[in-house]
């Protein structure tokens, strides 16, 4: 017998054919439920990746000079030269060019970006624990403070937020203290209203039934349990809430209604350099550019953060 005769079956008996077949029938498709789903997975989790590595990057080209700037070799930001006026940029000691009165347009974004930045991050911190607080003993206690939170949400968000802003600061003065104040009340009801939607599902779950009847008492339950596990999903409303605040900070100064001098903002300088717009482009482009990174880099750091799949528990 050869070794042909051993390898292939026999043309009368079609049983391997059969089996062949039959294997491929039974066989499942290529493309299943389980690899859909795990592809949607993967895109948006690299995704997430991509936006978190980009919104840190472009964060970090506008933080991290204006953070240092008080370190760096520039010039003094109100030091005026008239000689040396309108000088475009990548001119000799002025990377950004200068004003109409001769001071480096650089040292003035740098350090308008602390005032700017240092309102922004204060505003966003006091409206932040404004709304985590009220939103989270709306949602939990209900009844009459629930009413009185909720009518409050909705009467300040039907309100012009720029309008409100600007009444706001005439009546009490254009100062930091103020504007921060102003812009985080502006705020809150954002962080309030999503704190309260996660409070009304968490307070259903069996764990704080458990907390209930092991005697815990309710304020206990709603600060050592509850709000833990709500607090990562608004710290990201507050993360995208920066960028609103930088930019409301950036209106008022551009209408007038922002810190007064000697403080230099991002704002003020762009309305300065409005005048010049055709003649000397930097004066408002520059300062604009650096805005808008400042606020793409932070709204897709949050975006990412938001959207980056949770990583499941080792056992669970």
């Amino acid at each position: 017998m050869s070794l042909s005769d051993t390898a292939t079956p026999s043309a009368a008996d079609p049983a391997g054919l059969a089996d062949e077949a039959s294997a491929r029938k039974h066989s499942p498709s290529a493309v299943t439920k389980e690899l859909i789903a795990k592809a949607a997975a993967t895109r948006r989790r690299i995704s997430s990746k991509v936006k978190i590595r980009t919104g840190i990057i472009c964060t970090l080209l506008v933080a991290l000079p204006i953070l240092l700037a008080q370190v760096l070799p520039l010039p003094n930001p109100n030091h005026q030269d008239l000689a040396q006026r309108l000088l475009p940029p990548l001119t000799d000691g002025h990377l950004f060019g200068t004003d109409q009165l001769g001071r480096d347009l650089l040292s003035r974004v740098l350090y308008g970006g602390q005032v700017s930045l240092t309102i922004g991050v204060l505003a966003v911190l006091v409206s932040g624990v404004l709304g985590v607080i009220a939103g989270a003993a709306a949602g939990y206690f209900g009844g009459k403070l629930d009413t009185v939170v909720s009518r409050l949400i909705e009467a300040q968000m039907s309100l012009p937020l720029l309008m409100m802003l600007l009444l706001v600061v005439a009546l009490f003065g254009p100062s930091i203290p103020v504007i921060t104040f102003v812009i985080a009340i502006a705020q809150w009801p954002e962080v309030a209203r999503l704190t309260r939607s996660m409070v009304l599902v968490e307070r259903e779950k069996p764990y704080v039934s458990a907390a209930r009847i092991l005697g815990l008492h309710r304020v206990q339950i709603l600060i050592q349990h509850i709000i833990p596990n709500v607090i990562k999903q608004a710290t990201l409303v507050v993360l995208l809430l920066l960028a609103q605040a930088v930019l409301l900070e950036s209106a008022l100064s551009f209408l007038g209604a922002g810190p007064q001098r000697p403080f230099a903002t991002w704002g003020r300088i762009i309305s300065d350099g409005q005048d010049y717009i055709t003649t000397a482009w930097w004066l408002v482009t520059l300062p604009g550019l650096v805005i808008v990174l400042m606020v793409v880099g932070v709204n897709l750091l949050g975006d990412g953060l938001r959207d980056r799949p949770r990583r499941k528990k080792k056992g669970a």
